[in-house]
């Protein structure tokens, strides 16, 4: 195996399921590098938590922190600017009339991955990683299987070389996320993800829960809550 197929770049927010997709790479991945984007989102309450977590989840395991590498955060405030949406401006978190969530920031995975594609050309790195999901999710299109792969086909023929997205988390709920960081990393790891992850759209850590800080009302406290209350009732 050379080093460009036993690598991973994994687009990682400071988020629950970012965090866990990175756990999954150290797992499979000889060297792991993680991308981060500030888009202009409302809060960067989630950014905020990014170094802590790396270097928190480099120290659970010593394979982990031989593992992984360079950080790299991206500036994309052009899409802030063209985004009209819950996530970046002050608005109600609401269904549009289009049946989308306010929250749906339109082209934001699609720009993460090329971005990221291009970044993983230069590094040597041809496996990109990222934390969708349309089994528990907010109806996001640009989370689907069927999107992803397709522009995954996309970024290798523009490219000229064997880009793979993988998603781990695409065909679980939030509960059995949750099972899924016990499995790789134990209790250590989702005490750290309960601790140092951020979810909640609203960018509250001033809030404490048994599954971590949030508003505990917006969509994305609610599923993280629903996903936990889930896995520890099984």
């Amino acid at each position: 195996m050379t080093d460009r197929d036993n690598a991973a770049l994994v687009l990682f927010s400071g988020g629950q399921d970012s965090a866990v997709c990175l756990a999954w790479a150290l797992e499979r991945y000889g060297r792991v590098e993680t991308l981060g984007f500030n888009y202009g989102q409302r809060h960067v309450a989630e950014l905020a938590q990014r170094e802590t977590l790396r270097l928190a989840m480099a120290e659970l395991k010593p394979i982990w922190r031989e593992r992984l590498g360079d950080d790299h955060m991206l500036a994309l405030p052009e899409l802030g600017r063209l985004s009209d949406t819950a996530l970046t401006r002050e608005a109600e978190i609401e269904i549009s009339a289009a049946g989308l969530p306010s929250t749906f920031v339109p082209g934001r995975n699609l720009m993460f991955f090329t971005y990221a594609a291009a970044l993983a050309y230069r590094r040597g790195i041809r496996t990109l990683v990222g934390g969708m999901c349309e089994t528990d999710f907010s109806g996001y299109p640009d989370c689907r299987n069927d999107t992803l792969q397709t522009l995954a086909k996309a970024l290798a023929l523009g490219m000229d070389a064997p880009f793979v997205i993988e998603t781990p988390l695409m065909w679980v709920d939030k509960a059995e996320t949750w099972a899924l960081t016990d499995t790789l990393g134990g209790q250590p790891l989702i005490d750290l993800i309960v601790e140092e992850s951020h979810t909640c759209y609203l960018g509250v850590r001033t809030r404490r829960y048994e599954w971590g800080y949030g508003c505990n009302h917006c969509p994305a406290c609610a599923l993280r809550r629903k996903g936990w209350e889930e896995w520890r009732n099984r």
